[in-house]
């Protein structure tokens, strides 16, 4: 798995490693019950403290997107979130409203914006058949 990380993007390290590990998780490039990189190699190959590694590794553990096993490492965990429908819909409804509040200021327009929605959807749907196949 290949992790990019911008030092000059202003957002933790350890933030970006945690979006880009949920994306992966969301495309269906990350199975479940698959291992994630090591924490040492990573960092690594990161170019980065292994505590940071650790920090996301913790945050998407606490998030219930991983698990870890001691002695094995840590895991894609099963789509079964730890929260109740109606803490999973306020916490969706939270990244939406900053998503609205980002393309307002972006201006970009009503219609637009419902095409890139759709458009990621699509996409994201495309990537789940593409590694499921």
């Amino acid at each position: 798995m290949l992790f990019k990380i911008d030092f000059k993007s202003g957002k933790p390290v350890y933030l970006q490693l945690v979006d880009q590990i949920r994306l992966a998780a969301a495309a269906g490039k990350l199975r479940t019950g698959e291992p994630l990189p090591s924490i040492r190699p990573l960092a690594e190959e990161l170019r980065v403290n292994r505590n940071t590694i650790a920090k996301a590794y913790t945050e998407l553990e606490n998030q219930g997107v991983i698990e870890t096993i001691p002695g094995k490492g840590c895991f894609l965990k099963e789509n079964n979130s730890p929260f109740t429908k109606p803490i999973r819909q306020k916490l969706l409804l939270a990244e939406i409203d900053e998503a609205v509040v980002m393309a307002h200021h972006l201006q970009v327009d009503r219609e637009k914006f419902l095409a890139l929605v759709k458009e990621r959807l699509d996409y994201f749907e495309q990537q789940s058949d593409k590694n499921a196949g």
